[in-house]
């Protein structure tokens, strides 16, 4: 039986490669053990069958973003209990971002997408500082969409009158704009809005929110996302 030894130096061994390259390999998700991937360099195999994705690269890992479709019931307040719902169980089928997962993916994520209270849909969390300061940081926040359900049936003269309310000269009031999409929902489409806005405009007709879910933020929507799961944001796409 062989001696226990290193995953990256046994890769040196197998693949003619640096121990610089066998690290990178492995940190990279490229390198199985009997089948599963491994990412640890320090890693002790001794007689399992090491094998080397065929995809394997040494481009650097970059850094990711992840689209969660929070559902119902989960406080607002608590992005730890938020992040708890992204596993590798939990990850939507169809991804076709063409982001290879990996587990060191999970950790250090940033919530980059505040969600009105109350409210469920899509969360964006981020280990890349570029996407947390265009959601974030920017003076300028991204436009987003809701759909807010109420416990009763609303009238066309309180859906205007909601319209009206967005052009008036208030300046603490949001850029926002709603719309019918059904006899007890509206869509809107909202943006600068503090946590609690929709819901201080909806009290202002009495309005009662009994559900509020976001579906897009930017150019980006949740759109076949599973409620409970998440998927990779393509490195091609843009808020």
């Amino acid at each position: 039986m062989r001696e226990p030894i290193r995953l990256d130096k046994r890769c040196v061994e197998l693949f003619d490669c640096s121990r610089g390259d066998a690290v990178k390999y492995i940190q990279g998700g490229w390198v199985l053990v009997d089948g599963e991937v491994e990412e640890r360099p320090q890693f002790k195999v001794q007689n399992q069958q090491i094998e080397l994705h065929e995809n394997a690269s040494l481009e650097p890992i970059e850094p990711v973003t992840l689209l969660l479709n929070l559902p119902d019931g989960f406080g607002t307040d608590d992005s730890t209990e938020m992040q708890q719902l992204i596993t590798t169980e939990s990850h939507c089928d169809e991804d076709y971002s063409g982001v290879h997962m990996l587990n060191k993916h999970f950790y250090d994520l940033k919530p980059a997408s505040i969600l009105q209270n109350g409210a469920s849909g899509l969360m964006v969390y981020s280990k890349d500082y570029k996407v947390i300061r265009v959601l974030l940081e920017n003076d300028k926040k991204k436009e987003e969409e809701y759909i807010v359900e109420f416990s009763d049936e609303y009238t066309s003269e309180t859906l205007e009158k909601l319209n009206w309310l967005a052009h008036s000269k208030d300046e603490s009031l949001p850029k926002y704009k709603a719309s019918k999409q059904s006899e007890k929902c509206m869509r809107f489409v909202i943006e600068f809005a503090d946590p609690d806005q929709i819901e201080t405009l909806c009290k202002r007709f009495n309005l009662t929110i009994v559900a509020m879910k976001r579906i897009r933020i930017g150019r980006v929507s949740m759109k076949k996302l599973p409620s409970g799961q998440w998927r990779y944001l393509s490195r091609k796409a843009m808020f």
